[in-house]
């Protein structure tokens, strides 16, 4: 009975000993399918070539060039805006400025960097935004005469950053691509 003890006694002792290893980091690993663009076919006085992975939804009928590019897998949304220039193209240009100043209470950091297209006469600005802010990016493009369009990246979760920063930066892929290949048209 004796031997039974000390060989239980010694097996406790040897089995549990204190040998605690570091976990290694773990990070999360989200692939998207690489883009395949096509360009789109509206009754609009723009076209822009979008990926295949976005669908194209109308947003409002009573703004025919409203539409959305809703991207179903990551519970996201490109609205885009169009509004013809009428002699108003300060007061776009001004609300268009504006819009990424709302998001600066949650966003860390708003970098905007200009864009042009001489050839194509698209002009504009392209906004990224970082942080916990409820837009990831915005443009807004325009001729400098007759058309002007704006575009915003919305999630439809809350906004966490570091969770959703996968998908942001692959829908900012698709809305640059979306700026470089726009394409102003008379009706």
């Amino acid at each position: 009975m004796l031997r039974i003890c000390l060989l239980f006694v010694l097996i406790s002792i040897t089995s549990c000993s204190d040998n605690t290893q570091p976990k290694p980091s773990g990070f999360l690993a989200l692939n998207y399918q690489e883009a395949k663009y096509s360009k789109i076919a509206l009754d609009c006085p723009f076209t822009f070539e979008k990926n295949d992975f976005s669908n194209l939804e109308k947003d409002n009928p009573d703004q025919a060039c409203w539409v959305n590019l809703t991207y179903p897998k990551m519970n996201a949304k490109i609205y885009l805006t169009y509004t013809p220039v009428e002699d108003n193209l300060r007061e776009l240009l001004i609300d268009a400025q504006k819009l990424p100043e709302k998001h600066t209470i949650k966003a860390d950091l708003i970098e905007a960097s200009v864009y042009q297209n001489e050839k194509k006469r698209t002009f504009g600005n392209f906004y990224e935004v970082e942080g916990d802010a409820a837009s990831q990016a915005q443009f807004y493009m325009t001729d400098s005469t007759s058309h002007f369009l704006t575009g915003s990246i919305y999630f439809e979760v809350q906004p966490n950053y570091d969770s959703i920063l996968p998908a942001a930066n692959y829908i900012k892929k698709d809305m640059r691509h979306l700026v470089e290949t726009l394409e102003w048209r008379e009706n």
